[in-house]
Formats: structure tokens, C-alpha cells, sequence
């Protein structure tokens, strides 16, 4: 019968020692799935929010206006650039696990398909941070 437990004190590749225990680093297929996880979370608290705020026009106008009037201070734009990061990820890196299902060569490919998302991903916040950055410092320093 084969015994399920390893020998005490056998290394075991991909793992460092520390004190007794591993230290299990991962590799970059883990931390995207880390990612995927994170960034679909807080897309679905974007979208509890949305409702809720949107909800408040049928309940108070004027709370509505004031809600709306607080999104369009220089700090949430901090918080809509976020926003925007997490969507874009979430919805690059969907379409990349989606070929490696269903794609016959997405499993082999799926390495070249997660830097690919993210040099795609890069190409489109880096102008868009400028952009968002640039409005949230107009907005501090007077301008429209």
C-alpha cells in the first residue's frame, strides 16, 4: 500500500525551507488566478454600490445629487482609475481562460496569452492613468 506522507526532511522542487515549513511562492499562473479572483470581487461590490446609489434617485433626489456630486470629487478619481484597472484585467484575462478551455491549444499557449493580456492591459491604462490623473490634478488645481 503506498503511504501518503512523505520522508521527513525530503526536499521537494519548488519549495524553500523555512524554519520546518515551505514557502510556497507560486508562479505567474497562480498570482493570475489570485488576480482574477480579487478583481471579479471588486467588480461585484462596483456593481452593489451602482445599484444601490442608483436606487436612492426613487427614494430622495436630493441624496442622489448629493451622492453623484461626491463621485465627481478629485479623490474618486483615484477610485474610477481602480475601477477601470480591475474591469479591464478581469474581462482580458476572462477571454484568456476561456481559450484555455476551449481553445485545443490554449492549455500549451496559456503562458504567451497571460503576457499578452498583460502587455495589452498596460497599452491601454498607461494613457488612461495619464488621462484620469491629469483631470483628478485639474480638478485640485482649478480648472474644469
Amino acid at each position: 500500500m503506498a503511504s501518503t506522507t512523505a520522508a521527513a526532511g525530503a526536499p521537494s522542487s519548488g519549495t524553500k525551507s523555512r524554519g520546518g515549513g515551505k514557502l510556497y511562492r507560486g508562479d505567474l499562473g497562480m498570482w493570475s488566478w489570485v488576480a482574477h479572483r480579487i478583481t471579479g470581487v471588486l467588480t461585484f461590490f462596483f456593481l452593489f454600490v451602482h445599484v444601490i446609489d442608483t436606487a436612492l434617485v426613487r427614494v430622495s433626489p436630493d441624496a442622489y445629487d448629493e451622492v453623484i456630486s461626491l463621485y465627481k470629487a478629485p479623490f474618486f478619481v483615484l477610485f474610477e482609475l481602480g475601477l477601470v484597472a480591475a474591469i479591464l484585467f478581469h474581462a482580458l484575462n476572462g477571454v484568456r481562460i476561456m481559450l484555455v478551455d476551449f481553445w485545443s491549444k490554449g492549455p500549451r499557449l496559456q503562458r504567451p496569452m497571460l503576457w499578452t493580456i498583460i502587455v495589452l492591459w498596460l497599452a491601454v491604462m498607461i494613457p488612461g492613468t495619464y488621462y484620469l490623473v491629469s483631470k483628478a490634478l485639474s480638478m485640485l488645481l482649478g480648472g474644469s
